[in-house]
C-alpha cells in the first residue's frame, strides 16, 4: 500500500481514521489486491458515497466505479460539469 500513499508516513497512517481519503486513493490508483482490501475494510455504502461525492476521482475512475457499484452517472459528482 505504500505506493498508493506516497505522500504520507504509512507507518503511522490509520486508514480507518481517514476513510474518504483512503477510499478515493485506492479507487483511483489501487490494483486488484488493494481493491479487495478496500472492500473487506469498508462497507459498500461508504465506498459508494465516496464515488458519488468525490471530485478527486478522474472521470475514467468515476465512470468505472459508477458502473461497478451500479450508480447513475448523474449522481457522480466527478462526472458533472462545473459551471
Amino acid at each position: 500500500m505504500r505506493r498508493l500513499f506516497w505522500d504520507i508516513d504509512t507507518r503511522t497512517f490509520d486508514p480507518k481514521a481517514f476513510p474518504r481519503y483512503t477510499i478515493e486513493r485506492i479507487l483511483e490508483y489501487g490494483d486488484p489486491p488493494a481493491v479487495e482490501w478496500l472492500r473487506s475494510s469498508f462497507p459498500r455504502d461508504a465506498i459508494a458515497s465516496a464515488v458519488r461525492t468525490s471530485r478527486r476521482l478522474s472521470p475514467r475512475s468515476a465512470t468505472f466505479w459508477a458502473l461497478i457499484l451500479d450508480l447513475p452517472q448523474s449522481q457522480v459528482r466527478a462526472l458533472q460539469q462545473v459551471p
